[in-house]
């Protein structure tokens, strides 16, 4: 076969994005309208025990070898035409030696599992005890680290697997490993860096700006904090094993693809490489710049309108991120992070530490749930869809007013993972009130009702209280596997009452993965630019018009808020009982 035939548009620009999520590692292949080609995906390990939840950079690796491969060759198209990758993952933690092997992070020993997942909460005493030193640094996380970040998990290695630590060459975040195992450059990302490792990106403010881009220093560390919380050991060597250099997302790392990766991908020797993306960040990259018709003409500039939206990356969890051009210390709420996302912008990032996977432990854990999984799958729909259909059917049967009425008894705190934000209580557990001896698909209908209204209440909750510190939020968009579900992101409308956009493509943290690699390959000045040129709006969903709609959950939210209140209240009942 001829190159030609290989081959059949040599002239087009072709940019490949990876996203490695908690359960695959995902590819998809863009071309110069942002336009998705084709995807694949390829799953991946994890190994969970309590609260300790752990998976293997080789088995990734090997997953994402696997994905490219695939959705390059669905898509038809050939390595010459990718012009750019760029990766996005969870902000995981990965720990390699100096020969870039995997070093255990695992009581079992298992030399396999190198990655704490960034659902891992073994690190709780360690986040309360580092948040005990009231470091200048932690005003830069909302006032406080979570379990969820690096520094916890690294406190905890090194006090519990003292080996381990001492082999450890590099600790990286999980797309900044990606990268890093693509091109050898071991220059970190400015998004994982100041949203994960309290890295300072502010430092590099006044030195340059994105469209001057190189590797930067890392002076953004602050070694007081580090010697303080017991990781002095971190800053020998000018930070080497947590980052001695910094870029923006976006800047091309190395010489590219090295001549190992790419015939591991399937791709060329030297195609260029962009610095990462944690993966709600690439979702917020893929979809932030989508506009549609009437924010034209309602916002007085393209700054007005970024600054006044939210981007909800709805997947296992929920990421809420939102820029501004001013910093807003936000308490309880990630952030204020510079150059994390949309280089030169603030980021404030708050979230809901289970969403998708609080849905998955509803319905799976409901006794209706097998015989809901088999109709669902001999009508070839989703089991999100028959509920749905359960639902509307159930509204028409009562005559109840709207659907969301039909769970005016029944109410859900959705906090099964903790609170990330806006009370940032890793403690907070997940209340249902309101059940009953019913066991049937109905009965499972209305709990997943009254859970997706939780997480919109908690959702309405972050953008209350980032708009009480200075946002102007009035617009949500939301990307990810939840996005899909219409009944989802209508509560979400009527109950925060905002329109929420969705993108005209499905795959937005692959699209912003892929627009790093547009940059990297020099095919727009900057990443802002590549956003503008990428990003495309589709459907626009407004929240409901009637009055009764509103007042409902008006009151329903209120009891929400309540729930949490309760908690508190019973917990130190019990603390005064037990002391």
């Amino acid at each position: 076969m001829t190159t030609a035939e290989l081959n059949p548009f040599p002239s087009r620009s072709v940019f490949l994005g990876v996203d490695v999520g908690t359960g695959s590692a995902r590819a998809g292949l863009f071309d110069e309208n942002g336009k998705l080609l084709g995807s694949a995906s390829s799953p991946i390990q994890i190994w969970k025990d309590g609260d300790c939840v752990e998976q293997s950079s080789t088995d990734i690796w090997h997953a994402v070898c696997a994905a490219v491969k695939s959705a390059c060759s669905l898509a038809n198209v050939s390595e010459v035409e990718v012009k750019g990758i760029g990766f996005a993952a969870t902000c995981s933690l990965v720990a390699v030696d100096a020969e870039g092997s995997p070093v255990t992070v695992s009581w079992s020993g298992d030399s396999r599992r190198n990655i704490i997942v960034w659902m891992d909460h073994r690190a709780v005493k360690q986040a309360e005890r580092i948040n005990s030193f009231n470091s200048p640094v932690l005003q830069y996380c909302g006032g406080g680290v979570s379990p969820e970040m690096e520094p916890p998990k690294l406190l905890w290695v090194k006090e519990n697997l003292k080996e381990s630590w001492s082999m450890v060459y590099k600790w990286m975040d999980l797309s900044d490993w990606l990268s890093y195992r693509a091109t050898g450059d071991d220059t970190r990302s400015l998004c994982t860096t100041v949203c994960k490792w309290t890295y300072l990106g502010h430092a590099h403010m006044h030195q340059m700006s994105e469209k001057a881009s190189r590797d930067m220093e890392a002076c953004g560390w602050d070694d007081e904090f580090w010697e303080e919380i017991g990781l002095g050991d971190l800053v020998d060597g000018h930070h080497a094993k947590i980052g001695r250099s910094v870029a923006f997302p976006g800047h091309p790392l190395g010489n590219g693809l090295t001549a190992t990766a790419a015939k591991e991908l399937g791709l060329l020797a030297g195609t260029p490489v962009g610095t990462s993306l944690i993966d709600a960040h690439a979702g917020g990259v893929g979809v932030m710049e989508s506009k549609s018709d009437s924010d034209s003409l309602t916002k007085e500039s393209d700054v007005d309108t970024l600054c006044s939206r939210m981007v909800l990356v709805c997947g296992t969890s929920t990421c809420h991120m939102a820029v501004s051009r001013e910093k807003l210390f936000i308490p309880g709420v990630w952030g204020p992070f510079w150059s994390a996302m949309v280089p030169e912008y603030w980021l404030t990032e708050g979230g809901q530490s289970a969403t998708g996977a609080l849905l998955d432990h509803i319905i799976e854990n409901h006794v209706a749930s097998p015989r809901l999984a088999n109709r669902a799958a001999s009508q070839k729909v989703s089991v999100f869809e028959l509920l749905n259909n359960i639902l509307k059917t159930m509204a028409e049967d009562t005559s109840s007013p709207f659907i969301s009425a039909l769970t005016s008894d029944m109410h859900i705190l959705p906090d099964f993972h903790g609170n990330r934000s806006p009370v940032a209580d890793p403690n907070s557990k997940g209340v249902i009130f309101g059940m009953s001896l019913d066991t049937s698909e109905k009965q499972l209908a209305l709990l997943y009702l009254a859970t997706i209204q939780g997480i919109a209440y908690g959702t309405r909750h972050i953008v209350e209280h980032c708009n009480a510190h200075g946002h102007k939020i009035d617009t949500l968009l939301a990307c990810g596997g939840l996005s899909k579900n219409p009944l989802f992101i209508q509560e979400h409308a009527d109950i925060v009452g905002c329109p929420i956009i969705l993108p005209r493509e499905s795959e937005s943290v692959l699209l912003g993965a892929a627009i790093l690699g547009a940059v990297a390959g020099k095919n727009y000045p900057s990443l802002h630019d590549a956003m503008k040129a990428l990003n495309a709006a589709g459907q626009v969903v407004h929240p409901s018009s009637d009055p009764k709609v509103t007042k409902y959950h008006d009151a329903k939210y209120r009891i929400f808020r309540n729930l949490y209140e309760q908690q508190l209240s019973h917990r130190s009942i019990i603390a005064e009982a037990l002391a």
